[in-house]
């Protein structure tokens, strides 16, 4: 049982590491993380420890350690992968996305809530006309954090009541 401790505890420190100090050991030239790596050795240390705990033979607590360390070590990988490819890059433009204005939107100030899938809060908004609250609304460009909106149904077009 001891060789598995002590496997396990390294896992565990190379896991604390790589937290710690942002995957400051990656192996292979980032192909393989040393969280994904400490991992599956923690898991390997607590899975052969515990197969040798409940009486199985020496061959099979490694077996068995070894299989759900190799799981592990991809499950892992594979994690970290893909939370990687999905962190924040270039914001992504609001350019065509239709939305509603939250305030009365003038040629200088004004909130729209928009409709993206990545707009969960209200944006500053400017437009070349006045446009009332609770009109629906589509961004025509971006001007550093604020949007230049348009009414998405043309004025003439419009109901009376928005008009």
């Amino acid at each position: 049982m001891l060789p598995f401790l002590i496997v396990g505890g390294i896992g565990l420190l190379l896991v604390i590491v790589s937290l710690v100090f942002d995957e400051i050991l990656d192996f292979l030239d980032g192909a393989l993380s040393g969280t994904a790596v400490g991992s599956a050795l923690a898991v390997f240390g607590a899975s052969g420890a515990i197969a040798v705990s409940n009486g199985l033979p020496d061959w099979s607590a490694y077996l068995i350690a070894g299989l759900i360390g190799i799981a592990v070590l991809v499950a892992v990988q594979l994690l970290i992968r893909t939370l990687r490819r999905s962190e924040d890059g270039a914001p992504s433009s609001p350019v065509g996305l239709y939305g509603v204005t939250r305030s009365t939107v003038t040629t200088t100030s004004g909130e729209v809530s928009l409709d993206g899938p990545h707009e969960v809060e209200t944006r500053l908004a400017f437009a070349d006309e006045t446009i009332p609250r609770d009109t629906r609304i589509r961004v025509i460009e971006l001007q550093g954090s604020r949007v230049r909106i348009e009414r998405a149904v043309p004025a003439a077009d419009a109901p009376a009541s928005e008009t």
